[in-house]
């Protein structure tokens, strides 16, 4: 009825259980347990982390994702909480510029943007620059440790200090947020 040969049944109703076959099936029942406790959040990564914790060993994570795959377990995927608020814009700027990106004398343009900028452990430091279009120069710079409108309007500051006469066109995709 199976088809197979008389000699592969008897070798198989002989067989003696590995001692992979033990530990597995043991494995299997504390990764049940496990998944069933944090309600099937955990994938193979953190149910590895957590049994070789549990047991004090070290099991590959391959073998418990095969384990897992056999068993049938997949981690649920959460959606992810939305830590802003949407907040739609109270006034919107004409677009003047227009992707028109030349300047024919110099404090006709200016452009100005933030840049964040990763430094040490966890540091983070902001530039926030004015170019002038003419030449591509820059105008004035401030650097500070929060990305706030201050530090954009005291680079501005900075450029009409420096050229008291200017009144350019300042483009800015920067949206001030209070």
């Amino acid at each position: 009825m199976a088809e197979i040969s008389r000699a592969s049944y008897y070798k198989w109703l002989k067989r003696v259980d590995a001692v992979n076959d033990k530990i597995n099936d043991n494995l299997m029942e504390e990764i049940i347990k496990l998944y069933e406790r944090v309600d099937g959040i955990y994938g193979y990564r953190r149910i590895t982390m957590n049994i070789n914790r549990k047991l004090n060993s070290k099991y590959n994570h391959k073998r418990i994702y095969r384990l897992m795959r056999i068993l049938g377990l997949k981690s649920v995927i959460r959606i992810k909480k939305k830590r802003y608020l949407k907040v739609s814009a109270e006034e919107i700027a004409k677009n003047k510029l227009n992707r028109n990106f030349l300047a024919f004398k110099p404090n006709e343009k200016w452009l100005t943007d933030v840049t964040e900028l990763k430094y040490s452990i966890g540091q983070k430091a902001y530039l926030s620059a004015i170019l002038d279009l003419y030449d591509n120069s820059i105008i004035a710079y401030k650097i500070g440790h929060s990305n706030n409108n201050s530090l954009v309007f005291k680079t501005f500051d900075k450029a009409i200090k420096s050229n008291p006469n200017a009144r350019p066109l300042l483009h800015s995709d920067y949206i001030p947020w209070v």
